[in-house]
């Protein structure tokens, strides 16, 4: 397939106004070892909406206008010179699909002695990047995208539908990541998830299906918790329900064993006041797990209790390649026994982007983009 000299794309032009559809020229020639992907499904991250209301840490008024969207998974086009592989060594062609990386430098410290490279000084973030400079195209929500040189790429299982794949790219492997940060959960051990959203119900379902053999999820609505108790809770509190957090500590309590409180606890719904309320649901010595937080927040929260506890507590911010293929082969070794479908919506395409983050403000699980629509 020839490279096409443009793209349709959502652009950002102004915070808060809605997107536009408009051609984005495309790179006739690519660097050694980027891609061209069609992108074949995108999703809208929460991250998308904060971006797009101008709120998020990453929005940025001098990178607009930019193409918007970085949950996505795509058809390789064509390839800059170099080794025609993924991430794991496998081969790729003109056709497969992939799911990608932000791109770390490969050259700061984090990447390089610190070994973390979502923690890259120089990172490139798909979603976020200005149209108007090189190489234009850098957002899921638009026909193509180009892939960065240093963006880890990962074969997407045959198993596994554009439509599971997109929203894996950013939330499942997140969990995944948060996951492996709080280290191994033993099957006795309880779990709290704070959050029913996306990551939540990821989350719970990864939990079980690793064997652990008490899940917490406090959120809201309650459609959302009968959907946490179909992927695997073993009990919800919801926060519409139990407003004051001393009620839902008791509930949780009530939950884990003797009354201790909960041995891990992931923060993955971005409430302001959340952090502070996994502090006192974990028991002492136990373990915390933050990935919602992204924002900054002016919070009145009590640090002895980390210190009295003797609370582990983990940041997450993204993940690698690694965190990706892991989050793809949990979708297909699920894929018969878990309601994938239940967490996405019916696609929409470009020209309706901007109602498919309002919806997700209104509480949609997570609206699908096809660009081809």
């Amino acid at each position: 397939m020839p490279i096409p000299s443009s793209s349709r794309a959502a652009l950002l032009r102004a915070f808060g106004q809605p997107a536009s559809v408009e051609d984005v020229p495309v790179p006739a020639e690519l660097e050694p070892g980027a891609l061209l992907v069609r992108v074949t499904m995108a999703s809208v991250c929460g991250t998308d909406v904060h971006i797009w209301e101008g709120g998020a840490f990453t929005a940025n008024a001098a990178n607009l206008p930019q193409v918007m969207g970085h949950e996505m998974v795509g058809e390789v086009v064509a390839f800059g010179d170099g080794p025609r592989t993924d991430s794991l060594g496998r081969p790729l062609a003109t056709g497969d699909r992939v799911v990608w990386t932000h791109a770390p430098c490969g050259r700061c410290f984090y990447c390089t002695v610190d070994r973390q490279p979502s923690l890259c000084s120089h990172r490139q973030s798909y979603g976020r990047l200005p149209a108007s400079a090189f190489p234009h195209v850098t957002g899921g929500f638009a026909e193509y995208c180009y892939v960065f040189p240093g963006s880890g790429r990962v074969r997407v299982p045959d198993e596994v539908p554009d439509a599971w794949a997109a929203p894996a790219s950013c939330a499942l492997r997140t969990v995944v990541h948060v996951l492996e940060q709080v280290g191994t959960v033993q099957p006795h051990e309880s779990v709290v998830v704070q959050g029913a959203g996306p990551l939540g119900l990821y989350a719970t379902a990864v939990l079980r299906h690793l064997g652990v053999g008490s899940v917490i999820v406090l959120g809201a609505p309650d459609g959302r918790l009968e959907l946490a108790t179909a992927y695997g809770a073993t009990g919800t509190v919801s926060v519409e329900h139990l407003p004051d957090a001393r009620e839902r500590n008791e509930a949780v309590r009530r939950l884990t064993s003797d009354g201790r409180g909960a041995d891990v606890v992931l923060e993955l719904s971005g409430a302001r006041s959340a952090f502070g309320e996994g502090l006192e649901l974990l028991r002492a010595g136990g373990r915390y797990g933050v990935a919602g937080q992204t924002n900054a927040v002016d919070l009145a929260i009590d640090p002895s209790l980390i210190v009295r506890k003797q609370l582990i507590v983990r940041g997450v911010l993204s993940a690698h390649a690694g965190h990706y293929w892991k989050a793809l082969d949990f979708l297909r070794q699920t894929r018969d026994s878990v309601d994938w479908d239940a967490l996405v919506t019916a696609p929409v395409g470009l020209d309706h982007v901007t109602d498919a983050m309002r919806s997700m403000k209104r509480g949609v699980l997570k609206p699908l983009v096809d660009p081809l629509l």
